[in-house]
């Protein structure tokens, strides 16, 4: 085994067959821990927002009004709840706000939405990974200067566990997150117990900060607007099942619906449960000491579980951001397959991950974490206005829906959904108003140029593809014409005016040309032999099946059997076809495997490899636009 593949091997295990899909899909058991990791690990820092906003104005008069914020984020929780297990009942493919948006409202809505999601979802891994290691250096401050290096591992982790694939990282990532749960349980429960048996204390602060016992301000509407867009980021996790349902196994909507409510159930008891013992002991955050540590002193003490809870909570805040790996990377799946952004996103790892679109978020966080130095208030504001975006769209479509298509029961859904567009909407509103100064109004500039982005995307692949497009089969391909009989084998992944153009150009050199496709998916090979002997090419094609998704391997094994065959003096020539592109963004957007093979086949003595440029026609592309104009 190569090194390269040696080191592949054990970093990311077995490749995995196409028809092993569905053996990797998720369960209610494993679908738990991986999709309401977000929303429950939310707990260890959106109560620690409010605060932040509440005490520098209100010094330990702060926790009186705690409840009062929360309750409101509490009921759009349950709104929320139901609103997207109705779009899990009417958009089984996944894509939640984006599809929803795109069918309902328009196509700039559903931009705007997948651009939000996009914020959000690279937002939720690096706020859970700069939160996780907050409660690590909580615990041990000894760590603290070497914040931002442990949130670089942790993410270095959780991005290559997931590239090992959805079942195993479910049940690497499993267990810890059912062990916060129940480690949370504990705490409330416990708490509640010696509360109401009168053994439980409020935390003094007078002694180590005197000047946070008193005020210094008065309660606003404004402040506890500010204190509840800060709140908000424990709603986010909500939307992702939605998101994912392509991820579960059949049933899936079924199995993703239990998930959700499930999700809601935990969330409910742990975040308000919390938020009651939060204001009964009058917590408020100190420097280097969580209010999530500072509860659970109180409550457990010094001892073992203490130590488990901070453990716990480190674990389930580095997990909060494995949600945002599952689903991220459909949703980009669902975009490039629209011709949105780059056709890489949709083609699956070695282990049938959407390995480019895990490889994307890593990146996107790194930079985050590091420009914001893995300070979660800082990544807060960012974080919660793309969540509401997507929120306030999503619910929007579905109340065109219902207004569109009417049925049983659409009338009192419509109100629900109704509520939740104007709640999320009001949020959104809140959320970028009380926190502009802070880094809200960077969302007004990038959600444009990311949908900007896109539309050019779309438009580069619509123009490719009528570059690409066969109007007169007989008028771009003419028969063999060579008496050279050294073997020409010509790469295809379709019919189209490059793939023709190679063709011509094989049959010019030799009379001896044979047309390869590697196929990843069967349905698919079998459309293509149809179009193949329908249209008349005399050239024969053979197709292998790769069932590992390997592009590169079967061709480099099919020349290598070949080769076994040749005379001395006899040569292989491979021929590929390649669009060509003057801009660099553009060529981006192509698959560079061509590249890559012709990089393999360099070490075959008798193989030469020929790359057959396909340049489009600005005259083509010219007249195009005008016919478009004229109708």
């Amino acid at each position: 085994m190569q090194p390269r593949k040696k080191l592949k091997h054990i970093l990311l295990g077995n490749a995995l067959k196409s028809n092993d899909l569905e053996g990797e899909k998720l369960g209610p058991l494993w679908g738990v821990p991986i999709m309401a990791s977000d929303a429950v690990s939310s707990v260890a820092y959106a109560i620690e927002e409010m605060l932040l906003v509440l005490v520098p104005i209100l010094g330990l008069a702060a926790v009186k009004y705690l409840g009062l914020v929360t309750s409101p984020i509490i009921l759009l929780f349950l709104v929320l709840a139901f609103s997207y297990s109705q779009i899990i009942a009417c958009y089984p493919n996944g894509g939640g706000a984006y599809v929803v948006s795109a069918e309902n409202i328009g196509k700039t809505a559903s931009l705007v939405a997948a651009s939000a999601l996009m914020i959000g979802y690279v937002m939720t891994v690096a706020v859970s990974l700069s939160a996780a290691t907050a409660a690590l250096v909580s615990a041990f401050p000894g760590f603290r200067p070497y914040r931002l290096l442990f949130a670089l591992l942790f993410l270095c982790m959780i991005t290559l566990l997931n590239l090992r694939g959805m079942k195993e990282a479910s049940k690497m990532f499993g267990i810890p997150t059912y062990a916060f749960i129940l480690i949370m349980l504990a705490l409330i429960v416990t708490g509640f117990v010696k509360l109401f048996a009168g053994n439980l204390e409020p935390v003094d602060y007078s002694q180590s900060m005197p000047s946070v016992t008193g005020g210094v301000g008065t309660v606003s509407l404004f402040l506890l607007l500010r204190a509840f867009s800060s709140g908000c980021s424990a709603l986010t996790g909500v939307e992702v099942v939605s998101n994912a349902v392509p991820s579960f196994r059949e049933p899936s909507q079924k199995n993703a619906k239990d998930v959700l409510f499930i999700l809601v159930g935990i969330i409910i008891v742990i975040f308000g449960g919390s938020v009651i013992l939060v204001t009964s002991l009058r917590i408020i955050p100190l420097e280097g000491k969580t209010v999530i540590s500072q509860l659970g002193y109180a409550v457990f003490g010094h001892g073992i579980m203490f130590y488990v809870l901070q453990f716990a909570t480190s674990l389930i805040l580095l997990l909060a951001a494995n949600t945002a790996y599952n689903g991220l990377p459909t949703l980009l799946a669902i975009l490039a397959d629209d011709g949105y952004v780059p056709r890489q996103f949709m083609h699956r790892g070695t282990r049938l991950s959407f390995s480019n679109g895990i490889l994307f978020i890593f990146f996107l966080a790194a930079f985050l974490l590091i420009i914001f130095q893995a300070e979660t208030h800082y990544l807060i504001p960012l974080y919660a206005i793309g969540v509401f975006l997507s929120f306030t769209l999503s619910q929007t479509g579905m109340v065109l829906r219902w207004i569109r298509v009417k049925g049983k029961g659409s009338w009192y859904k419509m109100i629900i959904n109704g509520l939740g567009a104007l709640m999320t909407g009001g949020g959104t509103i809140i959320v970028f108003v009380t926190r502009f100064s802070q880094g809200s109004w960077l969302l007004a500039i990038v959600i444009p140029i990311i949908v900007y982005m896109m539309v050019r995307i779309k438009k580069h692949y619509q123009f490719v593809g009528q570059q690409l497009k066969v109007d007169d089969f007989m008028a771009h391909y003419h028969k063999s014409v060579s008496q050279d009989k050294n073997l020409c084998i010509v790469l295809v992944g379709g019919i189209n005016r490059s793939v023709l153009k190679a063709l011509n150009y094989a049959n010019l050199i030799t009379s001896n040309v044979v047309a390869l496709n590697i196929a990843t998916d069967e349905a698919q090979s079998e459309i293509l032999k149809k179009k193949w002997v329908d249209t008349g090419i005399d050239v024969p094609l053979e197709v292998i099946m790769s069932p590992y998704r390997e592009l590169i391997e079967p061709v480099e094994e099919y020349i290598s059997k070949k080769e076994e065959n040749l005379k001395p003096g006899d040569m292989i020539t491979v021929v590929m076809a390649r669009f060509m592109e003057e801009s660099w963004f553009a060529n981006i957007l192509h698959n560079q495997t061509t590249y890559f093979i012709m990089q393999r086949l360099r070490r075959h003595r008798n193989v030469s490899t020929v790359l057959v440029p396909y340049i489009y026609s600005n005259v083509f592309m010219q007249k195009t636009e005008s016919k478009k104009t004229e109708i």
